[in-house]
């Protein structure tokens, strides 16, 4: 992006035009007016905007940098890296005017080979993590953070390192997230130039945004310098038609970056962004401008009184709905770190509060920038502190808790400046790939839900012992139970032993029964939890899904041996282990579905070993496992426990570790069967 003045104030400071272009006022530029003072100090001059004194110790680089003519610098460092000229501090120069013009995607390589190259700043490897972050690769990010943190000598980054590290390893978990919005690039109004950070004027219905088409190139970013423009939509809801103006000259200017304009409700008021050009400060910054309409015409813009810092960068303004608090950016200090956002209380017309900084709840010590209210009263911001997809993602403050919004809204890129038109749409920017140009304005809005409704769809069926078939069974009453056990519903089954039960639209877990005399109940589990399609996924407004089950109901037959699968011991003990108990607790619900009936368990052995011992280990293995069900409620005078070592083989004549195995099983038998 660029340095989006009042867009992402590089992100944002002077150099923020682009969130680093409009924002030639950005938090780059602070620290390149730093570097600046740093390197005049080193031949004697105290210039700081006219340029260093002439000394052969300042390449010409250098002085682009200092001044922040990063776009510049980055070619001159370029060349001195392929003369192999001072090669790991060009390489590092490089990444850093990338950084500092909001481009930190493409410093990665830069830092990767300044710190190879044994570059001597106690900041690269921290900036290198986040760029990496920046272009998505989040492991690697937070393995080079978290080193960063306990390695890195400065200090203060090495504690924001352990931060970042998290919110990195949390990515991944983003990158799934997906809400039910769609969203579409305003082609229309979008250009080759940073297109950014728009407002509806209340009169007009005019979408006023910032973009950089048609004017001087700005030499942080080598993107032109950003004013605010106007379309008026011929069909508002598709924002579609209507063409593009440029605002009245008293809020543009060629010199200066201007953005982020905001209405009150009444449209008489409106305040912007404006950055200065140098001449009147020591330094370039960005301050909140305010204009009033009276008379059938806009006054001309003044610096908005008390809000402003006279030492820092002030920007993306937004009134709340009411138009009685006026939310917005600054870097000034006292705050959580890199930017955070304000709020100012309207006292009388045109007269604010002190601002009053919203707390660690929204800032970090990244930035947390364009802040917005909807119509509902949420608080909405973009920041690259909060766990998000590497650069600035679009949050919601959402009961209490600042929620990512997840794609499609948020991507890898940088996503800002959200606001809303309507109820559920607005407009935000971005310059995700795909778009027309640096920064781009895209529409938003929710899709209707589209509903599903689950339905059970089952068939009761009998199976014959003899043949393992199976065949259907007509007029059989089959019961549904919540979670809790609690009967919500029977149902019969048809002449093809088919029924159909409609489910809760909520998620959730549900017991299905089939009840016979002289049968074993049929018990099924089924969960909608996790089974709802993806909207996308969904073709119509109202949608059913239905579920499949099978209730099979085997005939009790006493004295028939059922093998209990899957009940393994460990060598030369009889102790329940954790595999054999989820097991075990499929016989409880059995006895606990069929209590009239009484079983014996019983335990055996392969042939190996000798007699007494498997007669003995067989019989600690049943009464071990009788104790664990009885353990879950079951009467123990329902259940005996019984060894019979190796004396019952299945096969015989065992010779592989396959017939061992059969060989050494668990199984129960119904013994009496009460009336």
């Amino acid at each position: 992006m660029q340095v989006k003045i009042l867009p992402k104030l590089s992100i944002i400071s002077f150099p923020f035009v682009s969130v680093s272009t409009l924002y030639p006022f950005h938090p780059s530029f602070s620290q390149a007016m730093k570097n600046f003072t740093l390197l005049c100090a080193s031949v004697g001059s105290v210039a700081l905007l006219s340029g260093c004194a002439t000394s052969g110790s300042v390449s010409k680089a250098d002085k682009r940098f200092a001044r922040g003519e990063y776009e510049t610098a980055i070619s001159l460092y370029k060349a001195d890296v392929a003369k192999g000229k001072n090669v790991a501090q060009s390489n590092y120069r490089v990444a850093e005017s990338y950084r500092l013009s909001n481009r930190l995607d493409q410093a990665e390589d830069y830092y990767k080979a300044a710190i190879a190259g044994g570059v001597k700043n106690a900041d690269a490897g921290f900036y290198y993590g986040q760029a990496l972050k920046a272009n998505g690769k989040f492991e690697e990010a937070a393995t080079q953070l978290e080193s960063y943190a306990q390695n890195g000598t400065n200090r203060t980054l090495a504690a924001r390192a352990e931060g970042e590290a998290k919110n990195a390893r949390m990515a991944t978990s983003i990158v799934a997230m997906r809400t039910n919005n769609e969203v579409m690039a305003l082609d229309q109004v979008n250009s080759p130039s940073a297109d950014f950070s728009a407002t509806l004027q209340p009169d007009t219905k005019e979408l006023v945004f910032a973009s950089g088409r048609d004017s001087k190139i700005y030499a942080g970013n080598g993107e032109g310098f950003n004013n605010l423009y106007a379309v008026k939509f011929d069909d508002a809801q598709k924002m579609t038609g209507g063409a593009v103006r440029k605002l009245e000259p008293i809020f543009n200017s060629e010199d200066k970056h201007e953005a982020s304009a905001t209405y009150s409700p009444d449209g008489k008021m409106m305040v912007f962004a404006r950055s200065n050009n140098g001449s009147k400060k020591g330094y370039l910054s960005v301050d909140l401008w305010v204009s009033y309409y009276k008379n059938g015409a806009w006054t001309e813009p003044e610096i908005l009184r008390v809000v402003n810092s006279s030492t820092a960068d002030e920007f993306s303004p937004v009134f709340s709905p009411d138009g009685q608090t006026l939310y917005f950016t600054s870097t000034r200090k006292g705050g959580l770190g890199g930017n955070d956002i304000y709020k100012a209380t309207m006292e009388t017309p045109g007269r604010f509060s002190a601002p009053e900084n919203l707390g660690e709840q929204i800032n970090t010590p990244g930035n947390e920038n364009f802040p917005t209210i909807a119509p509902d009263g949420s608080l909405y911001f973009s920041s690259d502190g909060h766990p998000g997809l590497g650069k600035l993602d679009i949050f919601k403050v959402e009961k209490g808790k600042v929620v990512n919004l997840g794609a499609p809204i948020n991507s890898n890129g940088d996503d800002f400046a959200p606001f809303f038109t309507g109820q559920k749409m607005g407009v935000f920017s971005s310059n995700r790939a795909g778009g027309k140009g640096s920064d781009d304005l895209y529409m938003f809005r929710e899709k209707p839900i589209k509903l599903v409704t689950f339905y059970v769809d089952g068939t009761v069926v009998e199976r014959n012992d003899k043949t393992s078939e199976t065949l259907p069974i007509s007029g059989e009453i089959v019961t549904l139970y919540n979670a809790k056990g609690q009967k919500l519903q029977d149902v019969t089954t048809s002449a093809n032993g088919k029924f159909s039960i409609k489910l809760d639209t909520a998620a959730a877990n549900y017991a299905l029964i089939a009840d016979r005399d002289g049968y074993f109940t049929a018990r099924n589990t089924l969960s909608t939890i996790g089974r709802k399609p993806a909207q996308d996924a969904l073709p119509d407004p109202m949608n059913d899904v239905r579920i499949p089950v099978t209730l099979t109901l085997s005939k009790i037959v006493k004295n028939k041996a059922i093998v209990v699968d899957n009940i393994f011991y460990d060598y030369d003990k009889a102790d329940i282990r954790s595999d054999a108990a989820v097991e075990l607790d499929k016989l409880v619900q059995t006895l606990n579905d069929n209590p009239k009936i009484t079983i014996e368990l019983s335990s055996h052995t392969d042939s190996r070993g000798k007699d007494a011992y498997n007669m003995a280990l067989s019989q600690k293995r049943a009464e071990s496992a009788v104790s664990y069900i009885v353990s879950k409620g079951i009467d123990k005078s329902r259940i005996t426990a019984k060894g019979y070592g190796e004396s019952r083989p299945v096969i015989k004549a065992a010779k592989t570790e396959e017939d061992y195995q059969r060989n050494r099983r668990t199984e129960f038998k119904v013994t009496r069967i009460d009336e």
